[in-house]
């Protein structure tokens, strides 16, 4: 190595200019006393080779500096186009800071997340309109026909029609339920305010968090999410924006979200997804509901294909009563879980609604929707009121019946009922009392709009997003979370008076056929006669009806009685279908 070159080296703590200086001083003295042709030849070539050495000096540190300004523009490029467009006014800096949080296992682990909270909006006193009129009347002025009401004794066993029946309820007129609605929303249990979280790039941090449209909250924070306090925030769906159907998934239309935002005392809403059921009219909803309780069905663009092609869908977007709601970018592959999101979050859709009835899309509404408000939620002083399962009350015994039934895949049951085994859950007692029940028959949902409901509603879906689809298995452990912090009830009903103001069609083949189900009506298309049984106006029993024991008719005088072993294969044979 040359003087030079050395020199340069070793003399990083020098200024350039000094380090050339040196270097040519150095240069200089170490030849001067040689002065002979071949010296002089070696030293230009030197002095030409230096040349490079100090170009390539002059720009390595450039080129070092060009390198990591190149990676950290790489960086920052990935990092913004993940960033939601919903926040592109937000500083570049902010953005890729959030992105490398968010996007950091441990860290996001290990560190609180950083989120925004998006308010809940109240609704407001409705202006003067119909109903108004109606309601500023005193329901004291009405006669009270159901004061003296009692449930007649059980009609006799039919064996043309088994299974769970319908029973009498008593409804007060129309305009004596309206005139009973409360003016002023009912109180809130210790809860006041109630908001919601809002993540841009929701990173799962657990095994089982949920799901990216639920935001994948921890076991903490779902643990956090059962301690009442006056003011909480909580996982409900919606992740991704402050406006729910608005770039969130479950994407729903400009238009439709500014329908949907409008205050309504009273809504109906249904949904149907993966084109599975029929639509259902209304039938017996009076004049005033008609005209101030609009009726909502949110359905996927394949649905709604269907609708368009069978010639269902006006230029109004409606079906007779319903207005169709569509439904872009559903979050879950499977329909029957996109159909929990405006089961349990009508909430979050429907900001400025004070009363909410949900029905399952195969149900038909048969009763005025303000008599059913009255029975159910006004009369009863309850705020959520729900059916409990007509035969089954306890938990460990619906996760048996799913599995049997094939609703779920077993590990996945077996799983949850595990998980809430270990938190305490223990089989239904008479020692829960006055709970009835375990179990709801989770196809309609009666419900006010207040923190305390909305609270519920918002857990009892988070438990669907983490656990499986079946509500019912996850309804009783949300329910008992709740009630052990404040005091707060739920109306479970009978099941035989849901079926008194919805019906659900079944064929006399199977017990199974739901009404109009398009699956099963296209196995069945041979079948020409289809019954359906319409409930009567007073149907006396409100248990299940077994099958009435088989007798041999009386015979006459005449009549031989036969105990050939012919007869007998004859008979075997018919029961096994082969009698021809």
């Amino acid at each position: 190595m040359t003087g030079w070159s050395l020199g340069l080296r070793t003399a990083s703590d020098g200024s350039l200019q000094q380090l050339a200086q040196n270097g040519v001083l150095h240069s200089q003295s170490s030849f001067s006393s040689r002065k002979t042709p071949k010296t002089s030849l070696s030293g230009s070539r030197e002095k030409e080779r230096c040349l490079p050495s100090i170009c390539r000096f002059l720009v390595r540190r450039q080129v070092g500096m060009l390198i990591l300004v190149a990676f950290a523009l790489l960086a920052f490029v990935a990092g913004f186009s993940m960033v939601n467009k919903d926040d592109a006014s937000r500083s570049s800096e902010l953005d890729f800071k959030e992105w490398f949080e968010n996007n950091t296992y441990h860290l996001s682990a290990l560190l609180p997340r950083k989120v925004m909270v998006c308010g809940e909006n109240t609704a407001q006193l409705p202006p003067p309109n119909a109903s108004t009129v109606i309601l500023a009347k005193d329901s004291i002025a009405f006669p009270d026909p159901c004061q003296n009401f009692a449930f007649p004794p059980p009609p006799p066993g039919d064996r043309r029609r088994i299974g769970p029946r319908p029973c009498p309820v008593c409804y007060v007129p129309v305009e004596q339920a309206i005139a009973r609605m409360p003016r002023v929303p009912s109180p809130s249990p210790g809860l006041q305010h109630l908001t919601y979280f809002h993540e841009q790039i929701p990173m799962k941090t657990e095994p089982h968090g949920g799901s990216e449209f639920g935001g994948y909250p921890s076991l903490e924070e779902r643990n956090a999410s059962f301690d009442i306090k006056e003011s909480m925030t909580v996982h409900c769906g919606f992740v991704k924006g402050c406006r729910p159907g608005d770039r969130t998934g479950f994407d729903i239309n400009a238009a439709d979200l500014k329908e949907m935002e409008q205050f309504h005392e009273v809504i109906v809403a249904s949904a149907i997804f993966g084109n599975y059921d029929v639509i259902q009219q209304p039938k017996n909803a009076g004049e005033i509901a008609r005209e101030n309780v609009p009726f909502y069905m949110f359905v996927d663009e394949e649905t709604e294909a269907s609708l368009k092609n069978s010639s269902l869908l006006d230029s109004r977007n409606r079906v007779g009563l319903w207005r169709i709601i569509l439904v872009r970018n559903v979050p879950y592959s499977d329909a029957r879980r996109n159909g929990k999101v405006p089961k349990l979050l009508l909430h979050r859709l429907f900001p400025n609604v004070r009363y909410s009835i949900w029905i399952d899309g195969k149900l038909q509404l048969v009763v005025d929707p303000y008599q059913i408000l009255e029975r159910f939620l006004w009369r009863q002083n309850a705020t959520f009121a729900i059916s409990r399962h007509y035969r089954r009350f306890d938990v460990f015994e619906e996760a048996e019946a799913n599995k049997a039934a094939g609703k779920y895949d077993n590990v996945s049951i077996d799983h949850q009922i595990g998980f809430y085994r270990k938190e305490g859950l223990t089989a239904y007692s008479e020692a829960k009392l006055p709970i009835t029940s375990d179990v709801p028959e989770g196809c309609v949902i009666i419900k006010e709009h207040i923190p305390i409901t909305n609270l519920f509603t918002c857990l009892w879906f988070n438990e669907v997003d983490r656990f499986t689809s079946r509500d019912q298995l996850s309804f009783s452990t949300v329910r008992d979370k709740l009630m052990a912090k404040v005091s707060w009830n739920i109306n479970m009903f009978l099941d035989c008076e849901r079926r008194n103001f919805v019906i659900q069609y079944r064929s006399v083949y199977t017990k199974s056929l739901q009404a109009y189900h398009r699956d099963l009506l296209e196995q069945r298309a041979h079948m020409t006669v289809v019954r359906v049984h319409p409930p009567p106006a007073l149907v006396r029993d409100h248990f299940s009806i077994k099958s009435p024991v088989r007798r041999n008719p009386k015979r006459g005088r005449g009549e031989r009685k036969s105990n050939s072993r012919r007869h007998r294969k004859v008979g075997y044979g018919s029961r096994g279908g082969s009698t021809f």
